[in-house]
């Protein structure tokens, strides 16, 4: 089962990494590749530890600029959502999709939350930061789901019943949302016989959901 397991994050760990250089729903793989590395940057940088130690984020003058891949706008979410994803605000992410559109929003956000992941990942087992490979040219997407609206969230999701909505949370973005999905699978919800209350495992079950609990508290995870 160990193996199994393994295989699986190994899996899903490979196709996020290729799916952040590669094209997406709105992004380029050379946009989608450059949000990544800004991703990188948040841990360290000076204005996020500014923002990080003060009592609001708004305190903090000063913003970040563009590259080559991204506009100012852009950085500025994927290191907002990468650095201090706790004290964000509708009015924040409505003040920046009214400037990238829902869309773009949306896979910044989706786009920054798998190179977490990853980097998170890579410095928990390697004690170093992820690595992405070159950018995959090519068209992104640009198409919208059909059914998605309005269901109470900051942006557009699956109006479809019986989905957890931190499953239609990147509804709005199908192929960004494949590679999430696929992450969050893999290391929680979908491991062989995790489904089972109870297992022959190095952790029992209560042991495994106070571990998960207490990592989402101190994430300030919504759910």
């Amino acid at each position: 089962m160990g193996n199994d397991v393994e295989e699986l994050i190994t899996s899903a760990l490979s196709a996020a990494a290729a799916s952040l250089v590669a094209p997406g729903d709105w992004l380029t793989g050379d946009q989608r590749r450059a949000a990544a590395i800004q991703v990188l940057d948040a841990r360290t940088n000076e204005l996020d530890e500014q923002r990080r130690q003060a009592i609001s984020p708004n305190a903090v003058v000063g913003g970040h600029t563009a590259t080559g891949e991204l506009s100012a706008e852009a950085v500025e979410v994927v290191h907002r959502v990468a650095s201090d994803p706790g004290r964000l605000t509708r009015s924040w992410a409505e003040q920046f999709i009214a400037v990238l559109g829902e869309e773009a929003y949306t896979e910044l956000v989706g786009v920054a939350a798998c190179a977490m992941v990853l980097d998170t990942f890579s410095w928990a087992l390697q004690d170093n930061e992820a690595s992405f490979g070159s950018p995959i040219q090519g068209m992104p997407t640009n198409e919208r789901p059909e059914d998605v609206g309005d269901v109470g969230a900051w942006v557009s999701q699956s109006t479809g019943s019986g989905m957890a909505n931190v499953s239609r949370s990147l509804s709005l973005v199908p192929v960004t949302n494949s590679a999430w999905v696929g992450l969050v699978q893999a290391m929680y919800s979908r491991g062989p016989g995790f489904l089972d209350l109870e297992w022959d495992r190095a952790l029992s079950r209560p042991q495994v959901e106070l571990v998960a609990a207490r990592t989402t508290a101190e994430l300030e995870c919504f759910y």
